[in-house]
């Protein structure tokens, strides 16, 4: 039945001329169409669209059977012989159907499908898209559409990261990321072959270049690349970047004359619509080459080799901050890996101190705590810069740890400016009594979280009976022995007090616990200034006990320092009188 009416309303109009099909023909001609479908009579449909006589027809008219059978062709139960009389029917429609219908109908379906199947439905549309806009007149619109409508469906799959999870590629996203760049080498390559530079190829340039940008974004942003061995070869990332930039170059914007123009208030961009697009995206892309091209070693040949290292840091720490404001891992770990990448290029203590100049010098290392980097990076800056670098991080990080740190590293610079001929007039002295000055001294007094700030306060009184140690109170080359009263009213003394209530406190928390480990009972207890709440009460207890073993700790040091204090003041008071 639906044969015949179909080939009722294709008699119809085979009288007609073409403008004088009616609305009515249209939605005639797509309900029997998609009846003989449903209905399975698709070898029938097949010599219908095959019939010359219809030709005139099926172009004004077939485009609407394109989303019935490409859903059919999605369908993973369709037998093989009835799947080849689909894509016969497939591909004659997109041979013989309006260009500009057919666009808007495929782009349509490839925007439907959602997780897996949205790969499917890319892989298998791709060639007919590209075919279809081959066709078309006004290039530049239809590329940047479909790009766009492609893009916007990639960037909804998850990127995989492991070696594994790229080979399995689950959501499909590795293979179309290959098959994205044999649907765009066409266009790529007709601007390049176009000499004319005239405007219609001018806006496929920025199409071309927007959707370059968007990759560098998505996927590539976050992607894992596997390492550069054997199977670096097969890496679809790997690929997908590097042709990526290859298209840049082609089309007159090379990686080295984007990266390095990048940030300057001129801008090359031709149109206001792309610098509006420019500024949601540009940092993340911008980075994103940086890293794939410094790191990855991605078309690196394009690099002129006249560019110093400190050049290249300093033009690095922008894109390094982009990564190290992001939250995903993957994304942070490259930032640090271009961080790496640029200081291992700089011999140790040759980075002058007018680098920290540049915010983004001072800002980077606070913003994550990756020890192992920040100690490649302070060993690369001079003596002045490791001095204001240290100032800075004490007076900001508001994390013990990395504050412990960076005490620890003072105390390597007091050592070895100790040990020269001549000292370092930043970590001896008037310059190092005020670093001191933010080192020996607690935040908030005898009030204090002292297990909050244990591993700072540990790192401190370290550093204090190393200086009481080393510098002889007849030298104080490190100026210690002059502020000794500022760091006992500073330091020493509050930090008795704090002890004594902490220990109190903790014990009375001890007892607590006690009673409430005979009744069973579930309670909260308080440490280091979190409520940990229904914890069983031998839990507490070990947290507890931990935490008083934390102020023993420090009140046995402490009582070292001051020891020493004592043995060293008695000593030089001996020599000076004369006693012995």
């Amino acid at each position: 039945m639906a044969v015949e009416e179909l080939q009722s309303i294709i008699k119809r109009c085979q009288i007609l001329e073409e403008q004088d099909f009616k609305e009515e023909d249209f939605g005639l001609f797509q309900l029997a169409g998609q009846r003989c479908i449903e209905e399975g009579h698709i070898d029938q449909l097949l010599e219908i669209i095959r019939n010359e006589k219809n030709k005139v027809i099926i172009k004004n008219m077939g485009w609407n059977l394109i989303g019935p059978v490409v859903r059919c062709l999605l369908c993973k139960d369709k037998e093989d012989a009835k799947r080849k009389v689909y894509f016969l029917i497939f591909d004659l429609l997109v041979k013989l159907c309006s260009p500009k219908e057919l666009l808007l109908g495929l782009l349509e379906l490839i925007e439907e499908p959602s997780g897996k199947q949205i790969s499917q439905s890319i892989l298998l549309l791709l060639q007919p898209l590209q075919t279809v806009i081959q066709k078309l007149h006004n290039k530049a619109y239809s590329v940047g559409l479909a790009l766009s409508t492609l893009w916007n469906q990639l960037s909804l799959l998850p990127v995989p990261y492991s070696k594994e999870q790229i080979q399995m590629d689950d959501y499909g996203l590795c293979q179309c990321c290959k098959a994205l760049i044999e649907f765009t080498k066409p266009f790529v390559e007709e601007v390049v072959d176009n000499k004319e530079n005239s405007l219609e190829n001018e806006k496929l340039k920025d199409e071309l270049l927007k959707f370059c940008f968007k990759s560098l974004k998505c996927p590539l942003l976050t992607a894992q690349f596997l390492e550069q061995s054997e199977e670096g070869g097969n890496d679809p990332f790997r690929y997908f970047a590097s042709e990526i930039i290859g298209f840049l170059s082609a089309i007159g914007h090379p990686f080295p004359k984007m990266i390095f123009n990048h940030g300057r208030k001129k801008r090359t961009w031709n149109y206001l619509e792309f610098e509006e697009e420019e500024d949601k995206q540009l940092a993340d892309s911008m980075a994103s080459l940086a890293y794939l091209v410094f790191v990855q070693g991605i078309r690196i040949d394009q690099l002129p080799m006249v560019l110093s290292p400190l050049y290249l840091l300093q033009f690095n720490m922008g894109h390094i901050e982009v990564f190290l404001q992001r939250t995903e891992e993957s994304v942070i770990s490259k930032g640090l890996e271009l961080l790496e990448n640029s200081l291992l290029r700089i011999e140790d203590s040759s980075l002058l101190y007018q680098y920290l100049e540049i915010k983004s010098f001072l800002t980077v290392p606070q913003r994550k705590k990756s020890l192992a980097m920040l100690q490649l990076y302070i060993n690369k800056l001079d003596s002045q810069g490791k001095y204001t670098l240290f100032r800075c991080l004490l007076n900001t990080s508001n994390h013990s740890g990395v504050e412990a740190f960076i005490i620890q590293n003072i105390k390597n610079q007091i050592d070895m400016s100790l040990k020269r001929t001549h000292n370092n007039k930043w970590f001896t002295g008037p310059q190092l009594v005020s670093l001191l000055d933010l080192v020996l001294f607690l935040p908030e007094g005898a009030e204090t979280d002292l297990l909050q700030n244990s591993d700072r306060i540990m790192a401190s009184l370290n550093l204090l009976r190393y200086l009481v140690i080393k510098d002889n109170e007849n030298d104080n080359q490190t100026g210690l022995w002059t502020e000794l009263g500022n760091i006992e009213n500073n330091f020493l003394k509050p930090l008795h007090i704090g002890l004594n209530m902490s220990k109190a406190h903790y014990e009375a928390e001890i007892k607590n616990s006690q009673e409430a480990q005979k009744s069973k009972d579930l309670c909260s207890i308080t440490v280091g200034g979190e409520e940990i709440p229904n914890m069983p009460p031998e839990m507490q207890l070990k947290v507890l006990h931990s935490a008083v073993f934390t102020f023993d700790l420090i009140e046995s040091v402490l009582a070292r320092v001051e020891e020493l204090i004592e043995i060293k003041t008695k000593s030089t008071s001996e020599e000076n009188t004369g006693i012995k």
